[in-house]
Order: structure tokens, then C-alpha cells, then sequence
């Protein structure tokens, strides 16, 4: 099919892309407001180069290559930093995805794949804690109260399904009615909605179930999340606004926590989620498991955690290798 010409700049097409991304594409929303965000950034760009009558079909390698220039030397982030090579790769990912939609719809266009990403190193490493690590965490807040029974469950959470924090903040309360048969041994199952709504099955080890039932023996109200902030105070109409915990509150008391503990590197939700695979993969588990229980859609996400499969290969060299033998 012969690709059309538009008279419409490529700004009037940002709504149109993002809707295409929720109904054709079914992308989460945090995945259009990134989006959303990106995109906005490349329409800056075409204002303050005089480019915002571009046309889809009027768009150049020349254009990129100066965006791209723009996006290294002279867009600073929220701290007025100069962005890193990954956050650059998020915004020409964005815009990777616009010009598929032009494809996708017929219009004439630059082929995404003229836009090359920029080269990160190789040896990116993955934030994780020791176990023993983890213990002093969970140990920091007061499980004689509420909130802190919350905070004590919300980490042994993390911890036992290596769960997104976007996943943990969704869910409800009686998504946890199998808790109710009080088998202190049982792990349980738990199917979640995760990145590009994909549903997986996630794990509830017997410990973080019992201090889950323990932090919902406290609930005495009648709202929705599992998950809730006890500082919400009613709006002057009397009604109590959306009581859900949000990730912010949560990664500030994952921090808090990991200070109390006595951790000096940072601590994030994030890195419970490493922490949790690295437990997998050091205790035998193998990489196509752990991708299927972390709900990465690609095996190559997973290898990240090549710090603990290159030392288990090690382990079996040293053990099994004839070369290893002390001979006299």
C-alpha cells in the first residue's frame, strides 16, 4: 500500500498516538504517560527550532541528529543534570514509537529504524541486598501499630513475589480472601496485571502471609486497597479522599527503613525486586524461571543478573573441571 502524505504537523498527531497506544496497543497507563512525557519533549525541541509546522513526511535523519544533540548537550533534568545515555534512549524510544504509528496509519514518514539509540556500557550492575540485609530491614517499623504492621508487611511482600511497586500499589483487599483459611504453611499464588498488561502468577511465601493476615486483622473500614495511608484526613465536605498508598510514600519509607537499619548504600523498592531474584538465581534457580516469576517478556532482561549466573558457572568449573585438580 502506498503511503499517503498529511497536511497535518506531526504535533497535532500526539493525541492520536496516545490513544492508539491505549486501545490498539493496550499499553498500561504509566506506559502513555511516559510516553506522553517523552513525546512533549520532542514537540519543545520542534517549537524552539522553529519546527512546529514539521510534517511527518518533511522529517529527517537531520532532524534527529540535531534532537539527539539537544537531548546530550543541552536538556537538563529535574535536578539540572545533563540527562545519562539511558534516559536519552527513553525519549528516541518515544519517538521510535511515533513513527511506527505513522507507518501503522499510512502516513509517510522517516522509518523508525533510522533512528539509532545511543551505546550504554556493558557493565551495568544490579542494586541488591544480603538477606541479612533484608532482615534488618523488616524489623524497623512498629508492628505494635497499624501503620507499621502495613510497612512490615508491604517489604516481606516485596521480598517473597519480587512484585513492580506499580503492581503492589494496585492491589485490593479482597484480592487476599484466600488468606482466610490461616495455613501457616501454605505458599500461595496471586495472579497480577503487569507491564503491557500482561497477567502473571506471583508467589506469597507463608511468612509474608501470615504478616499480611496480621496487617489486615487491623482493617476496620470499608476501603477498597490493600494497601492503605493512615494519614488521609477527610476534605471539608466530608468525604474522605482515595485512600490508596502511593508508590512516592512507599519508596520514602523503603528508604527510611534501610537507613534505620543501618544500610549505608540507597535502598529502593527496585532493589528488593533485584534482591528477590538474586535470592532465586544464587540458590539454584534458573534464568528462564526467574524471568517468568520477575514477568520480564524478554530473556535478555533477566541476564542483568549475570553477577550471580557467571559465579555459579564458576562454582561448577572449579567443582567439575579436571583442570582444577591439585596434581603433584
Amino acid at each position: 500500500m502506498r503511503l499517503r502524505k498529511s497536511d497535518d504537523p506531526i504535533t497535532y498527531y500526539l493525541v492520536p498516538f496516545l490513544e492508539y497506544c491505549e486501545i490498539e496497543k493496550g499499553l498500561s497507563d504509566n506506559t502513555q504517560r511516559n510516553y506522553e512525557q517523552y513525546l512533549k519533549l520532542f514537540i519543545h525541541w520542534l517549537n524552539v527550532a522553529n519546527l512546529n509546522d514539521l510534517k511527518p513526511h518533511e522529517i529527517t535523519p537531520e532532524h534527529i541528529w540535531d534532537y539527539r544533540l539537544f537531548l546530550s548537550r543541552k536538556y537538563k533534568s529535574r535536578r539540572n543534570l545533563p540527562l545519562s545515555k539511558k534516559s536519552q534512549n527513553y525519549y528516541l524510544i518515544a519517538l521510535r514509537s511515533l513513527l511506527d504509528f505513522f507507518a501503522e496509519k499510512d502516513l509517510e514518514s522517516l522509518p523508525s529504524a533510522k533512528i539509532k539509540l545511543a551505546k550504554q556500557k556493558d557493565d551495568h550492575t544490579v542494586a541488591f541486598l544480603d538477606v541479612n540485609d533484608i532482615e534488618k530491614m523488616v524489623k524497623v517499623p512498629n508492628v505494635s501499630k497499624p501503620g507499621g504492621l502495613r510497612d512490615r508487611a508491604i517489604m516481606e511482600l516485596f521480598f517473597s513475589s519480587g512484585l513492580r511497586i506499580a503492581e503492589l500499589c494496585k492491589l485490593d483487599l479482597d484480592q487476599m480472601s484466600m488468606l482466610k483459611d490461616n495455613d501457616e504453611t501454605r505458599t500461595y499464588e496471586l495472579s497480577v496485571v503487569g507491564k503491557g498488561r500482561h497477567v502473571r502468577t506471583i508467589f506469597i511465601s507463608p511468612r509474608a502471609a501470615g504478616w499480611l493476615r496480621e496487617y489486615i486483622k487491623t482493617r476496620r473500614d470499608v476501603w477498597k486497597p490493600l494497601f492503605i495511608n493512615y494519614r488521609t484526613r477527610p476534605n471539608p465536605n466530608g468525604i474522605e479522599t482515595e485512600r490508596r498508598l502511593t508508590p512516592r510514600s512507599i519508596q520514602s519509607m523503603i528508604a527510611k527503613s534501610a537507613i534505620m537499619a543501618g544500610l549505608s548504600k540507597k535502598v529502593t523498592p527496585h532493589t528488593l525486586r533485584h534482591t528477590f531474584a538474586t535470592d532465586l538465581l544464587s540458590r539454584g534457580a534458573d534464568l528462564r524461571s526467574v524471568q517468568e516469576l520477575l514477568g520480564h517478556q524478554n530473556v535478555s532482561t533477566t541476564q542483568i543478573y549475570t553477577h550471580v549466573t557467571n559465579k555459579q558457572l564458576r562454582d561448577i568449573h572449579e567443582r567439575f573441571h579436571g583442570g582444577n585438580e591439585n596434581k603433584k
